[in-house]
């Protein structure tokens, strides 16, 4: 029998308490598809077999497809002293340091993260992390509010939409308006993001390189956010930070990345990092951990939590998140990654990236049919748009060993015949020329 530690009074009881009759009147804002539909699990199983289950299931992975997928996640490589480094049992079994200043080491990683992100963001001050890129970019939304006391984010639609889709609905249960402001043809349209910035704005959201792979100076934009007292928030591609004009010199207020590229595996979908970066005279409002370094009275360096906002310190009700918990591991990774590449090895990683797209460009357009999405620049991605639906030739490409890149239809009506591509530093032109062959046969 299982084990079951509230008798139907107890259950009753609690029930009425909160006002429902039933445990199905208790859960139904979960639609019924979504709630479990038995908890008859199976029996337990022997350790042979389970490891066996688990290795045909792994089994079924294609690590040896090619792959040209991105659309915010891609396959960089990842040093192996990152693993190296990061599988140190002190760091790897190590949870959030409560007492944090017995934690030096700990505490001086977070520090020399924090330098790291500032420089590549080109940016003043930097926290510990946000748990990914969705959830910084809410955050840093979320500074712009509270710092302007105003409730309108002009957000635009070039924006990762997976990251848009966090945004909603982080925001949904607040007195916030989103302000979507339509793409044109995979670019910023920078003239009607202008016009919906007024004096009810708290902030512009953008992206670059975008979505779509465009690379875009908003230099302008920012400019025009400062005018009416509103954030320049930017969420970047931190690899192409190396090589492309960074948030700092566009003006930005808070710039925000995903950091699954620096020295994080796909790992299906995570754990992944959020980094954010702001200027200084936003700092009180930069939510999570931020260190600090001091010296103690024997003059010796120490590091300590600093400008502690968090809900489990003083400020509870008044903290300026609850969500955002720091991602310790995956930064540790990220910091011995770029420690690893430096800055002429991240541009010589983004470099690489660039180069190849461009060769991938030259032999897809070539074929009947393919053409650019738009003349936008563009960095190690680009949207393509082919003369069929971008799900149906991945289908049939996925067949032959490659997975082409990322259909756009997926998210955007009207562009189901658009196809994002992206090349990093694991792919080369024998696996582009397999590509252009493989997809000229098919068209």
């Amino acid at each position: 029998m299982p084990y079951i530690p509230h008798t139907s009074e107890e259950l009753q009881e609690m029930l009425s308490v909160v006002g429902v009759r039933s445990l199905d009147e208790l859960f139904a804002d979960i639609p019924a598809a979504m709630r479990p539909q038995s908890f008859d699990l199976p029996g337990g199983r022997g350790e042979a077999e389970v490891c066996a289950y688990f290795e045909d299931l792994a089994a079924q992975n294609r690590p040896d497809m090619v792959s040209f997928l991105g659309a915010g996640y891609y396959a960089h490589q990842i040093p192996q002293a990152v693993n190296a480094l990061s599988g140190r049992s002190e760091f790897y079994t190590a949870y959030t340091p409560y007492q944090a200043e017995c934690s030096q080491g700990t505490l001086q990683a977070i520090f020399e993260f924090q330098t790291a992100v500032s420089r590549l963001l080109d940016m003043d001050c930097a926290n510990a992390s946000v748990y990914d890129g969705g959830t910084a970019l809410f955050e840093a939304a979320m500074m712009a509010v509270r710092a302007t006391r105003r409730r309108v984010l002009v957000v635009d639609e070039c924006i990762n939409p997976i990251w848009r889709i966090m945004l909603g609905t982080y925001t949904s249960g607040l007195d916030l308006e989103l302000r979507l402001v339509p793409q044109a043809s995979g670019v910023s349209d920078m003239a009607a993001l202008k016009a919906a910035i007024g004096d009810d704005c708290a902030a512009v959201l953008v992206q670059n390189p975008n979505f779509f792979g465009a690379v875009a100076d908003y230099s302008e934009l920012f400019a025009r956010a400062r005018e009416h007292k509103a954030f320049g928030l930017i969420s970047v591609y931190p690899v192409m930070q190396a090589v492309l004009k960074t948030p700092g010199e566009m003006g930005a207020d808070v710039a925000v990345a995903e950091a699954q590229s620096l020295g994080q595996p796909l790992s299906f979908g995570g754990p992944y990092l959020g980094i954010m970066a702001c200027r200084k005279a936003h700092i009180r409002q930069l939510p999570g951990r931020i260190v600090g370094r001091t010296s103690d009275l024997e003059g010796r360096t120490g590091y300590v939590l600093t400008l502690q906002a968090r809900e489990q310190h003083i400020r509870r009700a008044k903290a300026t998140s609850n969500i955002c918990s720091n991602q310790a591991l995956c930064a540790l990774r990220a910091l011995v990654h770029m420690s690893l590449l430096g800055p002429s090895g991240l541009a010589r990683v983004a470099e690489s990236g660039m180069a190849l797209a461009r060769y991938a460009v030259e032999r897809l357009t070539a074929i009947k049919g393919v053409e650019l999405l738009n003349d936008a620049p563009y960095g190690n991605e680009v949207a393509l748009r082919l003369p069929v639906p971008a799900e149906q030739i991945i289908d049939r490409m996925a067949s032959k060993g490659c997975v082409p890149g990322y259909p756009v239809g997926r998210y955007f009506a009207g562009m189901e015949n658009v196809l994002l591509l992206a090349c990093t530093e694991q792919n080369d032109r024998r696996q582009i020329d397999f590509l252009a062959e493989t997809l000229g046969g098919l068209l």
